[in-house]
């Protein structure tokens, strides 16, 4: 199993710092740094300004929204990182939500799956520099009666096939991941329970295709906090306005993916309460109304013994790069949580 490290939103308050993080990550061996989009920084300009000052680590978009660009624009995107960064870029998509769709971007989130299907499809032909051509329910390359021609890609890739990952959460997204993705981004996995809630889906996707789980890379993201095994449930405090946000308020009432994975999990009645105190603009209530059992159950805590064994449940359980996410007030820190990671890695026999 190897590691990752996810640097998050630029602009949520450490921006200084991640550059170091990432570096610090390089220089460990960490597998792949990942930077995530929303409506504030995009993750395309992070991933240059990272790659340009790391030497072996992957960057990779988790993600690239699907609604802020047109296929043919994230094909260039992704060509053109992966020739900067010498082969080192990993594309990772994702439909986002209602809310950002709609609200920011204009697009209307509707058939998310086939959207998804066909946005792949036009992506991996551009970046294999066929002439571009598509007729499907969403896209029409070139648009018909016009003076437009198809046409190819001139920037040469790095690699004939850049590796091209799917964030999914609901089970049907987790099926067609696995059958048209290199990979699956997750979030809130836990080991316990990544069977039934994502293993077996991208099994079946990758069944539907001919294939096995075989080279598919499960790349769940975890944040890490390292401390004595007394202070967990302290550590876990930490984390409660965080897995808040996801399961109360990442989402509308009817269409929140995290708060309906928190249900599949068991806890139906917490991810209820959760949502509407988060709902009622309650978010003090909403963090205390997560359950202790759920966020130790996604994140990692305590001493680099108890990491090491939870990173053991996650190796058994499928997962081939962990993604961290380190806590801590200061680069120092953070730093000490990257090196943490490293050490339980090697610990549990995975390194």
């Amino acid at each position: 199993m190897q590691l990752g490290i996810n640097l998050g939103y630029w602009g949520a308050g450490m921006d200084a710092d991640n550059l170091a993080v990432a570096q610090e990550a390089d220089r460990l061996g960490y597998a792949v740094c990942w930077a995530a989009e929303a409506y504030g920084s995009d993750a395309a300009t992070v991933l240059t300004w990272v790659a340009a000052q790391t030497t072996r680590i992957d960057v990779g978009s988790a993600i690239f929204q699907i609604p802020a660009r047109q296929p043919a624009m994230t094909a260039m995107t992704a060509a053109t990182l992966d020739s900067l960064s010498g082969g080192r870029f990993r594309l990772g998509l994702g439909v986002s939500g209602p809310q950002v769709s709609e609200g920011w971007y204009g697009v209307k989130f509707d058939k998310p799956l086939s959207r998804t299907r066909e946005y792949v499809e036009i992506v991996r032909k551009a970046m294999s520099r066929e002439r571009l051509t598509h007729d499907g329910e969403h896209w029409t390359l070139p648009l018909p009666g016009g003076p437009g021609k198809p046409i190819k890609l001139t920037v040469h890739p790095e690699r004939e096939h850049i590796p091209l990952y799917i964030a999914a959460i609901g089970p049907k997204n987790l099926e067609q991941t696995g059958e048209i993705a290199d990979g699956a981004l997750l979030i809130f996995p836990a080991a316990e329970h990544l069977e039934e809630t994502a293993i077996q889906h991208l099994r079946a996707g990758r069944e539907k295709a001919g294939k096995t789980l075989d080279g598919f890379d499960v790349c769940p993201t975890l944040p890490l906090a390292v401390g004595d095994d007394k202070d967990v449930t302290a550590l876990a405090d930490t984390f409660r306005p965080y897995t808040a946000l996801y399961v109360g308020g990442m989402g509308s009432r009817k269409q929140n993916f995290y708060n309906q994975l928190a249900r599949r999990m068991g806890y139906e009645q917490a991810a209820e309460e959760v949502q509407e105190k988060y709902l009622a603009g309650d978010k003090q209530g909403a963090a205390a109304a997560v359950p202790h059992d759920l966020i130790d159950k996604t994140t990692l805590l305590g001493s680099v013994e108890r990491i090491a064994d939870r990173m053991k449940a996650y190796a058994a359980a499928g997962v081939t790069t962990l993604t961290l996410a380190p806590a801590g007030f200061t680069l120092d820190e953070r730093i000490a949580s990257l090196r943490a990671g490293t050490e339980a890695l090697e610990r549990a026999g995975l390194a």
